[in-house]
């Protein structure tokens, strides 16, 4: 189901304002992906503007996690979801989004990407 999102329909006071055109293709928009914690990683791709293509990562299951202390990047497993700031239910719900404190075989990271528009999770690591 596509999301309108163009002009809004409404006056300040809540009345219905007079359509002067209908609604655009351009103008559509799509569901959130809420990326789900998962065992394995499991992307979709999607038709976007212009015809151009983007990935979703629709269930997680590994991040890639930098070490700040020494440099180094490694890919391990998401344990868990702790805490997101964005909503305090997908924590509840296994969702990561942005912000997201994730728990993994590495320790504890914040995710630094945003799963559902670039298909990876990327975090830094802030406990070992």
């Amino acid at each position: 189901m596509g999301v309108y999102q163009g002009r809004d329909l409404r006056k300040v006071t809540g009345g219905l304002k007079n359509r002067s055109r209908g609604k655009r293709k351009f103008e559509i928009g799509s569901q959130p992906t809420e990326t789900k914690l998962h065992d394995n990683d499991m992307r979709e791709k999607v038709r976007v503007m212009g015809g151009n293509k983007k990935v979703r990562l629709t269930y997680a299951g590994f991040a890639n996690v930098l070490n700040t202390s020494d440099g180094s990047a490694k890919k391990v497993k998401i344990l868990e979801v702790i805490s997101t700031p964005a909503n305090r239910e997908y924590a509840r719900r296994g969702i990561i989004v942005k912000g997201s404190r994730i728990r993994t075989e590495a320790g504890e990271a914040i995710v630094t990407s945003r799963p559902g528009q670039d298909g990876v999770v990327n975090a830094v690591l802030i406990q070992q």
